[in-house]
């Protein structure tokens, strides 16, 4: 608890307190007068139990009315308060501020809960780094390390920037990251990212991009700004709170004026008795009708489920999108590092007029400088084998393939269609994979097969889905045909399209976005670079955020840190739940307060129940929120 929130206990306790003795006090010693010396002492003791709870009401309302705000929910107490203690109820005055005062503390622990548990969540922000500069190891601030030099990372101490390890090895806690609690092991060449714990192991890691740039940087900046991203209920419950509060004002004006005007114009304007009962019921209208637990609980449901997702490893970006995801019934994937496994392997090589370690190693100088990992698995094969793989010249065709000069010859490497756009005739190939066509000096030279497999639990992840919300399913993919087709039925996969460009990718997410039912949204999961426009097409781009490509990161909506396919129906069943307590807050708040406020206008309810219907349904509907963060696989 905060000491702003102590106080606020100590002030809630010492108003109680002074209330209580005010209740003993009227009823040992009852004031047949208002005015009268008891009637004094009684006003006196509530009005102190009424100023020690209730300043910062009155003097809230006071400046939102000078800033020109005033149907808000200070102004609401403020006026019930004051006018209750007017018309002579004092201790139902002063309750309904302490009451009050009890739920503002209550929802101030509760957002302050769950903004805590998120930090905790994404506890990942490195306070120092260790570099090396001129011999000697100091500490620095891990904004100060440029790209290129070395930090020294000893065991117990978190990672504070993205780089690869070169000289050491260890196991990594990636859980503040990817919610899994299995260590990683890494050694001299793999790449680690900020944020995690080495455990036990010291390492020395060269940077590969600024602190700005890192992983850790991009999580903390999504975390931040994802609460500026509303979803469209929220939006909504903001709006109905600005045209609901003055409505209800004037409703209770109403209420207070006409009915004791009828009362006394049929008196003859000789009795108004009756006035204070209608007065009574207008106050007790003005209390029940307060917004907030709408005003609240929406928000911090959506806030919950959000911080519920990142401890799966899930960043959401936005409200938004998590309103979105819950209305999601029509999946595409992209196939490469998003079903598979992204780690290819060369499983056969078919030369034409040369040797096999000629068409390998012309091949892999050619795809040296792409960061395709198809183009890594050829060069990885071409090293193994110590053969030579330099290149001059080298540039890479998008959707296509590469073209370089090695040892002064033209090189093309690339799929099928890159033949055929040099008319170059290639070999028919049955063998599932995908397919590196290779082309030397104009002549066909042969072909190379890589094969890609599938992510154990990827079958499991679709299957999930189509129970889940009876999702259609569609991979999109370059490869070729076959390839394509295998991976799809082990996968479950209702549908798929092949041989695609990226602009292809986003024209069949057009069409697919076109095809989709109503009042339903489409999600792409990707991870490659050429998957980002296709992310930033559909309703929800979901990318991969280990493997995943930096624009396909910046693009997405949602981020998958631990690049668990299964974490998707997760993200969908964490979705869907928050969404359903949205909704479940909406109809209890708008509800009881509407049967209360009915109740009140014909002088069946009284300022107790008022409370409840204020109070006690905020209450409610916080401890109903708070649900949302607590969804486990």
């Amino acid at each position: 608890m905060s000491k702003k929130q102590k106080k606020m206990l100590v002030r809630i306790i010492a108003s109680a307190v002074i209330w209580g003795a005010g209740l003993v006090i009227s009823h040992i010693f009852p004031a047949e007068e208002r005015f009268s010396l008891w009637g004094i002492i009684h006003l006196v003791i509530f009005a102190a139990a009424y100023l020690a709870i209730g300043w910062d009401i009155l003097w809230k309302a006071v400046r939102n009315i000078a800033h020109g705000q005033v149907f808000d929910e200070n102004f609401l107490m403020a006026i019930a308060s004051i006018g209750a203690m007017v018309i002579g109820e004092y201790s139902e005055g002063v309750a309904v501020i302490i009451f009050y005062q009890v739920g503002e503390l209550f929802q101030s622990i509760a957002v302050g809960k769950s903004r805590r548990s998120i930090a905790e969540m994404i506890d990942i922000n490195p306070e120092y780094a260790n570099v090396e500069r001129l011999g000697e190891v100091s500490e620095v601030s891990p904004e100060e390390v440029a790209a290129g030099e070395i930090i020294v990372i000893r065991p117990g101490e978190r990672i504070p920037l993205d780089g690869t390890v070169i000289s050491g090895s260890s196991e990594l806690n990636t859980a503040a990251l990817t919610g899994e609690s299995a260590l990683r092991a890494v050694s001299e060449g793999d790449e680690v990212i900020s944020g995690c714990i080495n455990t036990n192991g010291l390492l020395r890691v060269e940077v590969s991009r600024p602190y700005s740039d890192s992983t850790v940087a991009r999580i903390l900046e999504l975390v931040e700004n994802s609460s500026e991203n509303k979803a469209k209920t929220e939006n909504f419950i903001t709006k109905f709170a600005r045209i609901y509060t003055p409505i209800v004002v004037f409703s209770a004006l109403a209420l207070a004026v006409i009915p004791g005007l009828i009362g006394a114009a049929l008196s003859g304007w000789t009795d108004y008795s009756g006035w204070s009962e209608w007065i009574y019921r207008a106050l007790t209208f003005l209390v029940v009708s307060c917004p907030c637990a709408l005003v609240i609980s929406v928000p911090l449901s959506y806030f919950g489920g959000i911080g519920g997702a990142s401890r799966h490893g899930i960043m959401i970006k936005g409200a938004n999108y998590l309103e979105q995801l819950a209305k999601a019934q029509t999946f595409v994937f992209d196939k490469t590092g998003t079903l598979t496994k992204g780690s290819f392997a060369v499983t056969e090589i078919v030369p034409t007029n040369m040797t096999k370690e000629n068409l390998l190693s012309v091949c892999a100088a050619a795809e040296s400088y792409s960061t395709h990992p198809i183009a890594q698995s050829i060069l990885a094969e071409a090293k193994k084998r110590s053969l030579d793989t330099a290149a001059e010249n080298a540039q890479e065709i998008a959707g296509f393939g590469v073209k370089a000069y090695v040892k002064g010859r033209a090189v093309l490497a690339g799929n099928h269609r890159l033949m055929e756009r040099e008319n170059i005739s290639v070999l028919e190939v049955s063998s599932p994979g995908t397919v590196v066509h290779c082309a030397v000096s104009g002549k066909y030279a042969g072909y190379i097969v890589i094969s890609d497999e599938m992510k154990t639990n990827t079958p499991t992840a679709v299957a999930a889905l189509k129970k889940l919300c009876g999702a259609r399913t569609v991979m999109l993919t370059g490869d070729r045909k076959t390839a394509a087709e295998v991976i799809s039925k082990s996968a479950g996969i209702d549908e798929f399209r092949a041989e695609l460009l990226p602009d292809g990718k986003v024209a069949q997410v057009e069409t697919l976005y076109n095809e989709k039912p109503p009042k339903t949204t489409l999600v792409f999961v990707g991870d490659g670079m050429n998957d980002a426009p296709a992310l930033a097409r559909a309703d929800v781009g979901i990318a991969m955020g280990a493997m995943g490509s930096d624009a396909a990161i910046e693009a997405a909506d949602i981020v998958l840190m631990n690049d668990n396919i299964e974490s998707l129906p997760l993200a969908v069943r964490i979705a869907r739940k928050t969404h359903s307590i949205v909704m479940q807050n909406i109809i209890l708040a708008i509800g009881v307060k509407v049967l209360i406020m009915i109740l009140t206008a014909f002088g069946i309810g009284n300022m107790w129940l008022a409370v409840f219907g204020d109070v006690g349904v905020a209450v409610i509907a916080i401890l109903n929120a708070m649900r949302a963060m607590s969804i486990k696989k």
